[in-house]
């Protein structure tokens, strides 16, 4: 038997098809508005990816819709299969911290390798693109509780904000830190100091 891969709009798909039968132009609409901060979302890839759950039998077509003028719409529906596949997925997710490598901590790493100065602007420069990202997502949250949407939708956002303001704040420490000197930047000097530390560390500093 083939395992199913869901991906996290495949996940999504599901996650919608769970609550009630949809067309996809619907689903593209509700999935952009509830998960359009965690997943990618694109018409043509939503389209191809509810045509590939149908083949693996988690959504199967129940007919066609149409609401004025508009053309028919294909509904579909998630099968029991569909259902199981989304449990599996989604507590596996919870469970595991998976295996993804963002590229951020990696240019931390090596942010010594650039000036301290340009270093500084361009955390600037995300720091404000932290506050944006704050403030989006207030504001969503403050709308979805305000129409007493419940807390269990809004918990992808929720965790964004908290993710966003403790990076904020970090960053903001950062920045300090750097500009103040508490934190040493990379010179010659401490290349020199490191390189005497491993030479004395594996004994190629005796004579």
């Amino acid at each position: 038997m083939v395992t199913v891969v869901l991906t996290p709009l495949g996940v999504t798909i599901l996650g919608l098809l769970c609550e009630r039968t949809m067309h996809p132009y619907e689903m593209y609409q509700l999935a952009t508005l509830r998960r359009g901060r965690v997943v990618k979302i694109r018409p043509g890839s939503l389209y191809h990816t509810v045509n590939r759950l149908e083949g693996e039998g988690l959504v199967r077509a129940t007919g066609t819709d149409r609401t004025g003028n508009r053309p028919e719409r294909t509904m579909y529906e998630i099968t029991d299969t569909g259902r199981k596949a989304l449990v599996d997925r989604v507590s596996e997710m919870i469970a595991n911290l998976g295996s993804e490598f963002p590229q951020f901590p990696l240019a931390l790493a090596e942010a010594h390798n650039v000036d301290a100065a340009t270093v500084v602007g361009l955390l600037r420069d995300r720091l404000g693109h932290l506050e944006k990202a704050i403030d989006d997502l207030e504001t969503a949250t403050a709308q979805a509780y305000s129409i007493e949407t419940p807390r269990i939708f809004v918990l992808g956002d929720e965790y964004l904000l908290t993710l966003t303001r403790a990076e904020h704040k970090w960053l903001s420490t950062l920045v300090a830190e750097i500009e103040c000197g508490d934190l040493p930047w990379l010179t010659e000097e401490l290349l020199d100091q490191l390189a005497k530390s491993r030479r004395s560390q594996s004994g190629l500093g005796k004579d």
